[in-house]
């Protein structure tokens, strides 16, 4: 199966803090499975490092501007490499108003977690692929 998965995840400096978020089971899923690494926020065309951002509502704000247009661009260039590569599912970084899904913090940084999913992660889900959260990759395995 071709999996979309967030670089970040797989040991790329993409985070919005230039760190890598590199989770041990992602190196198995590779394995067995072919891998497209994404990162919707730099697809959008937001440096790393940038600001942190939370998901306020349909919109995505750092502490300082609204940065909705960049992650909405960012999903839709994400949605057309799943698309284009053939890709049947995505595992995505967990918590993140681009990638996570389920749940993502609340908008007013404090660390706050609320239930809903980032924007590239709703989208993809909008037209029909699978998301998983790390947390997931398990799952996946068996």
């Amino acid at each position: 199966m071709r999996i979309l998965v967030s670089a970040c995840l797989l040991g790329a400096c993409c985070r919005y803090d230039g760190a890598s978020k590199t989770y041990p089971l992602a190196a198995a899923l590779a394995a067995r499975h072919e891998i497209v690494p994404v990162c919707p926020e730099q697809l959008g065309g937001l440096p790393t490092p940038r600001p942190p951002a939370e998901r306020r509502g349909d919109r995505v704000v750092t502490q300082v501007g609204d940065v909705t247009a960049a992650y909405r661009r960012g999903a839709e260039e994400t949605w057309k490499l799943c698309r284009a590569l053939g890709c049947e599912a995505a595992v995505l970084k967990e918590r993140s108003p681009s990638c996570g899904g389920g749940m993502i913090y609340d908008g007013t940084f404090r660390g706050v977690l609320t239930q809903g999913d980032g924007v590239t992660a709703e989208l993809l889900r909008a037209r029909g692929i699978p998301v998983f959260g790390e947390s997931q990759i398990e799952e996946l395995l068996k």
